[in-house]
């Protein structure tokens, strides 16, 4: 059963505000922080050391006694957890804080665009066409 021209009417408003707010929601600024990519490297790296050092724990352990494997296995633990901790950290953008000037033409998509800027354009231009 198609629809009325006032329920297309409604439902392509309702869709504009709904792509409108959702356009707002995912480009709003994350503030001046961001995942350093050496900072997940160094986490990725002391959280495999951990696991080694954990396996190497349990693996000794009737070799070195209980104590000895319960401390590695711990050290193992906090290494695993400090790396994680240190890979998921945001940290501050040292430059580039200042937001970039609007461009003169507004209907060509920028290389910096985000995936959702770029579709949301192109969804305007559609609309604007028919």
């Amino acid at each position: 059963m198609p629809l009325s021209e006032q329920e297309q009417r409604l439902l392509d408003e309702m869709e504009r505000h709904l792509l409108h707010n959702d356009a707002d929601i995912v480009s709003a600024p994350s503030g001046d922080r961001t995942l350093s990519y050496r900072n997940l490297v160094y986490g990725a790296v002391l959280l495999l050391v951990g696991i080694g050092a954990l396996v190497a724990g349990v693996a000794l352990g009737s070799q070195l006694g209980a104590v000895v494997s319960i401390i590695i296995g711990v050290v193992g633990f906090a290494a695993m957890l400090v790396g994680v901790i240190l890979a998921v950290t945001p940290v501050r953008r040292v430059g580039g804080s200042a937001p970039t000037p609007p461009s003169a033409s507004p209907k060509t998509p920028q290389n910096s665009s985000s995936f959702m800027d770029r579709m949301n354009d192109r969804w305007d231009r559609r609309q604007d066409g028919h």
